[in-house]
């Protein structure tokens, strides 16, 4: 049990956890503004355009209720165990998750974008110089004489 919870504990402190962990709670944040984008201003928008409906209240009736009749609204319908299809809150759903995903994409994009300045700004400089294999005195790598102890570097090391 000890070694469980030790491995836990190594686990549980990798940076990658808390990476993790931050993200999930960004995302849970800016999941709730896009719902509020949406449900606050592009959905009466759509419903300005559409002669004034309110797409989060856009339904059918599959069955009517107890009392049967028309709703006029999901609650009256819900109040009255009607059994309705809400294809407007997944409509506003569905606009959600593409505004969301978009907006991940531009995320992703400018990271990846980052990354590569800071690959190309951190790229090995070309190899100039080598050792000399017989007294490892460091030489031009295009050089076929050691200066130093006068070996031909054309020859391996024996």
């Amino acid at each position: 049990m000890k070694k469980i919870i030790q491995e836990y504990k190594t686990f549980a402190l990798k940076g990658n956890v808390f990476d993790m962990a931050i993200g999930i709670v960004i995302g849970g944040a800016f999941a709730t503004i896009t719902s509020s984008l949406v449900a606050n201003i592009i959905a009466p928008i759509i419903g300005l355009m559409t002669s004034g409906v309110d797409m989060s209240n856009l339904f059918t009736v599959l069955k009517p209720g107890l009392e049967g009749g028309q709703y006029l609204t999901i609650a009256e319908a819900k109040k009255d165990a009607a059994v309705v299809l809400n294809y407007g809150v997944f409509l506003n759903s569905v606009i959600s998750f593409l505004i969301i995903s978009w907006a991940v994409f531009f995320v992703v994009k400018g990271i990846n974008r980052l990354r590569e300045k800071e690959e190309k700004n951190t790229q090995k400089p070309p190899v100039t110089t080598k050792p000399c294999p017989f007294c490892y005195t460091t030489i031009h790598v295009a050089a076929t004489r050691c200066p130093q102890c006068t070996s031909t570097l054309d020859t391996p090391p024996q």
